[in-house]
């Protein structure tokens, strides 16, 4: 998770008695109601990191992540590409708590963790003209323009780091072979496919797994950190936030809990 600020007023300052406390419990209240705002809709939102290409594929890509056309809020209602930038441009962005010195080994097995000596906010910053060029090439637009089915098998390529049309990938009838043995006429000789090329290079590879993980956290991460707008991810997997006491409910078995999600600020949904 990301790292916090406490934006919570003190225990001290909701004790004091008197006009004081009314005064601090309107100030908290007004301040309520300014954070509760409409915010900008995402197309005119002004990205942090993002430039206006990198920020128009996290919203197409995204988008394909979580659907809108689900039972549930897609990752565009739940603001989560403006989780993703806030994120990439503060610490997380710079691995300011990873430990990022070598030696690095970009092509290690990925069970040995993230290898790569890039940041996440270089990742992205790579990664996205990579895919964009591939787009480009392989289906003649950038992924932000293609139809809902071509950006899933993007994604899906994304996903194993294969190009599906520079190897055996392409499907069974369109398979090169290649010989084993001098002149792929030596006796014993087999037939080898040949293996799909990498979309992106080692120091990229991670790429999609923190495209997932971080949409998967802007959809379920407390609304102070810009995604899960109107904390419609927590409703939607009936997750209560940060209410802070359930004493009332222990003994009350088999019953629906009926009260919303709150979130750290205070925000009721």
């Amino acid at each position: 998770m990301p790292s916090t600020r406490d934006f919570r007023p003190t225990r001290r300052g909701f004790l004091q008695g008197g006009a004081a406390g009314a005064a601090l419990t309107g100030l908290a209240a007004r301040a309520r109601a300014q954070d509760a705002a409409e915010p900008v809709p995402l197309d005119q939102y002004e990205p942090q990191f993002f430039t206006a290409a990198e920020y128009a594929f996290v919203l197409a890509a995204t988008a394909r992540l979580i659907p809108s056309e689900g039972d549930g809020p897609g990752a565009i209602e739940t603001r989560v590409p403006v989780y993703i930038d806030l994120q990439l441009g503060g610490d997380f962005g710079q691995a300011a708590d990873w430990y990022m010195e070598g030696p690095f080994q970009p092509d290690a097995d990925p069970l040995l963790g993230y290898q790569s000596p890039l940041t996440p906010a270089e990742v992205y910053r790579q990664a996205i003209p990579v895919v964009e060029e591939f787009c480009q090439n392989r289906m003649g637009a950038g992924f932000a323009d293609l139809s809902p089915e071509d950006q899933d098998s993007v994604i899906k390529a994304l996903e194993q780091n294969k190009d599906p049309l520079s190897g055996s990938d392409s499907g069974a009838e369109d398979t090169e072979v290649v010989e084993s043995g001098a002149g792929g006429g030596a006796s014993g000789g087999s037939a080898e496919p040949a293996t799909s090329q990498p979309i992106l290079s080692a120091e990229l590879r991670d790429f999609f797994s923190l495209l997932l993980q971080n949409t998967k956290e802007g959809f379920f991460a407390d609304p102070m950190y810009g995604g899960n707008y109107q904390m419609q991810g927590w409703t939607y997997i009936g997750f209560t936030g940060a209410r802070a006491s359930f004493k009332e409910w222990v003994d009350k078995h088999d019953v629906p809990y009926p009260l919303g999600p709150v979130s750290i600020s205070g925000e009721r949904a």
